[in-house]
């Protein structure tokens, strides 16, 4: 990992620094970063500390009476510590990464993007702000820069000594510190980036007063209305206080929301607003600049109704990320108040960006509540016939698993749909067309295939939709609890994922023989994962009138739950992250897209597929099968339909497909990579060898590591004779 890093910041600083004071800039950070992780790392090695030992001047009494209430409070005392240590560790590295990525993206594609020629004092490849918005940009990648090396730094940090950071008061203050800088990076860096006009600039910035007054207006409203309702009802207090163990993990439960939709949140609405929907002007010419955003010339109005909400989500995400440790603020639901705007503030950006018709923006605002009144219809007339149950607690565990699932799916597929609706596949038109149809910043894919891309926009807009509308049920307990019991959550689910797939089958790709090679791998594996599914029932049916499973084997399969609920959280991990990156890079392929079809070519296509065809199809179909596998791991690990004494069996087999599909999916994703990240074959087995390289990294490792620890036991075992 710490290879991993360096790495990172190499590539950072080879490719956005095209300027000495940049460079030199970025060389004195990255310099002063790696010398204080260097002497931290000597003086812990030099001058650490002996354990600390609980019994120390007690005097033996704790030794003594080992079930004292001096040593049962010592040790919650230190179970609280870890604990609060694991969960600031997982705060800190989460922020850290959320930042890492997002900065990295933007610093090597700068807001305004690039000349595509030379001339006057521009040469290719040159940003184009340079020449109209010199400070702008400056102020820009200084910002960027400071928040993507604050956030590395504090991923080094957690890597390197994050297990004692509790013990380490200062340090784990320094990171906290670390975070704020980059966060204060990041809205700097957005207001310099996303907009060409002072008094834009300074409504971002003033942008995160207004969410913090919003915040704290419903926190004193809340304490306001809890404070009168105990005035009529004393015995309310006490009622409350009764269990603190269950507010203090509600409250985790809601900050961990708050943060995970905040983090996402912010890193898609980073991206869109300094890369807006329409694109960018490449000329100065007819009053506008080039760099400047294409709908802000042509629609205006639509932009700006963009550019405020996608604002307004951003700099509200962020600030919920610096208040997330803030209590009362949580427990007053005041955080998940804005989470809600956060999702409104999405939903209009999306409206907004993602077409230029109004009939399609209300269309897609519309589709979000006709989810939510089918859930409820769907929970209404699926839990007619069910009885009252009482609190279970291992159902409310399961539920709670499933929940964290759905709500991870859902914020991940909402980043994907969000970021694709606003800039479609094929990219956009740069000028009129000769018929004037369509004009400049209008979808290239709507020119020249309307169906095509009607079928894109509206299985995305679906599926986006969908997703919002998931987040904003799985935030309510009262709402997700029987939209969950009566699988109302799973079916939106499925529809979002086969949505999903077909926007990729139709964006993708100009060509319907290729969507269709797509729609009908879905088909094989869908089949594929049926007939399993079909062969564990019969085998399940074969073995019914065996005699019920002893209480020895009940209590193995209740130890090995755990484990298989890790390995299910992990396959869903990689399945939805995988489906991702899959997604954006089919709809947007290495070398981009056609822009005009004066050359010869036509407009939308991959420049890849008519320059190099045979390495296009190569990454085409490879990426399409990552991305195929990945939707089916997702949708194998949604049913929960099947009776609890089958649901083992089922997980079993299903847990088997689900490693090898992934390592299928992993493959296929590295030879997508091999494929378009590069022109030349040389290069491609470069990446392969690079595999090769870094097994037998590990291998060396894991032989030095298990020799060493073979001698220390044999010294010891030595020592003990």
């Amino acid at each position: 990992m710490m290879l991993d890093l360096l790495s990172l910041m190499g590539a950072y600083g080879a490719g956005t620094c095209q300027d000495k004071v940049s460079t030199i800039y970025y060389a004195v950070l990255v310099a002063g970063v790696l010398l204080y992780v260097a002497v931290l790392k000597l003086a812990d090695r030099c001058w650490k500390m002996p354990a600390t030992n609980l019994d120390s001047g007690t005097g033996g009494i704790v030794a003594s009476v080992s079930d004292s209430d001096l040593e049962v409070e010592a040790k919650e005392k230190q179970a609280r510590e870890k604990k609060a240590e694991e969960r600031l560790c997982k705060v800190l590295m989460l922020l850290a990464i959320f930042a890492v990525s997002i900065t990295y993206v933007a610093g090597l594609n700068t807001p305004g993007g690039f000349w595509d020629s030379t001339g006057g004092s521009h040469h290719l490849g040159d940003a184009i702000l340079k020449d109209h918005h010199i400070i702008r940009l400056t102020v820009f990648l200084f910002c960027n820069t400071m928040a993507f090396v604050a956030s590395l730094f504090i991923t080094m940090l957690l890597i390197i000594d994050g297990k004692n950071l509790h013990k380490k008061k200062a340090r784990s203050r320094m990171l906290y510190g670390c975070i704020v800088v980059a966060l204060v990076g990041l809205v700097s860096a957005y207001a310099a980036g996303s907009c060409r006009e002072t008094d834009t600039t300074v409504y971002v910035v003033s942008l995160a007063g207004a969410v913090v007054a919003y915040i704290l207006l419903h926190r004193f409203c809340s304490s306001a209305s809890k404070l009168f309702s105990s005035c009529f009802s004393p015995a309310q207090q006490h009622d409350e206080n009764e269990d603190n163990a269950s507010a203090r993990e509600a409250l985790d439960k809601a900050r961990s929301l708050v943060l995970l939709l905040a983090t996402l949140a912010a890193a898609i609405t980073y991206a869109a607003g300094l890369d807006p929907p329409g694109g960018l002007w490449q000329d100065n010419s007819n009053g506008h600049m080039a760099g400047d955003p294409i709908l802000l010339t042509i629609n205006i109005a639509r932009y700006r109704v963009f550019y405020y909400c996608n604002s307004v989500a951003f700099v509200a995400s962020l600030v919920a990320i610096v208040l997330v440790q803030k209590e009362k603020l949580v427990k007053h639901h005041a955080l998940e108040a804005a989470m809600i705007l956060v999702l409104f503030g999405l939903i209009g950006a999306y409206a907004a960006g993602s077409c230029r018709d109004v009939n399609k923006s209300i269309y897609a605002m519309a589709l979000a509540g006709a989810v939510l009144i089918y859930v409820v219809i769907h929970i209404v007339f699926f839990t007619l016939d069910d009885k009252d149950k009482k609190n279970n607690a291992k159902e409310d565990l399961l539920l709670e698993k499933r929940r964290k699932r759905l709500l991870l799916f859902a914020i991940l597929a909402a980043t994907i749909t969000y970021q694709a609706g606003l800039t479609p596949p094929g990219g956009f038109l740069l000028q009129d067309d000769k018929l004037r149809r369509h004009h400049a910043g209008d979808p290239v894919l709507l020119d020249n295939y309307p169906r095509r891309y009607n079928a894109f926009f509206y299985c995305n807009s679906i599926s986006f939709m969908l997703s919002i509308a998931l987040i904003i049920l799985l935030v309510n307990p009262n709402l997700y609890r029987p939209a969950i019991r009566s699988n109302a959550l799973s079916v939106c689910t499925a529809v979002g994922l086969l949505c999903l797939m077909g926007a990729y089958a139709a964006g993708s790709t100009q060509h319907l023989k290729t969507s269709i090679y797509i729609i009908v791998l879905a088909v094989v594996v869908l089949l594929v994962a049926a007939g399993l599914l079909l062969v564990f029932l019969l085998k399940r049916h074969g073995n019914s009138k065996k005699s019920p499973p002893s209480a020895a084997i009940k209590q193995k399969g209740e130890k090995g739950e755990r484990k298989k609920h890790a390995r299910r959280k992990y396959l869903m991990l990689l399945g939805i992250l995988v489906a991702s990156v899959a997604y954006q890079a089919g709809l947007k392929p290495p070398g981009g897209t056609w822009q005009s079809g004066d050359s010869g070519y036509e407009a939308g296509n991959p420049v890849m597929h008519d320059n190099r065809r045979p390495r296009y199809l190569i990454f085409f179909y490879s990426n399409s099968i990552s991305f195929v596998a990945s939707i089916v791991v997702i949708i194998m690990l949604l049913p929960q339909w099947l009776r609890k004494e089958q649901q083992g069996e089922w997980e079993k087999w299903s847990l088997r497909v689900m490693n090898w599909t992934i390592r299928l999916d992993l493959f296929a994703l590295l030879g997508a990579y091999a494929a378009g990240s590069n022109r030349g074959w040389k290069t491609s087995m470069y990446v392969v060898a690079l595999i090769i390289v870094v097994l037998g990294y590990f291998v060396i490792h894991m032989k030095i590591s298990t020799c060493l620890e073979r001698r220390r036991k044999k010294r010891d075992a030595e020592a003990a004779m």
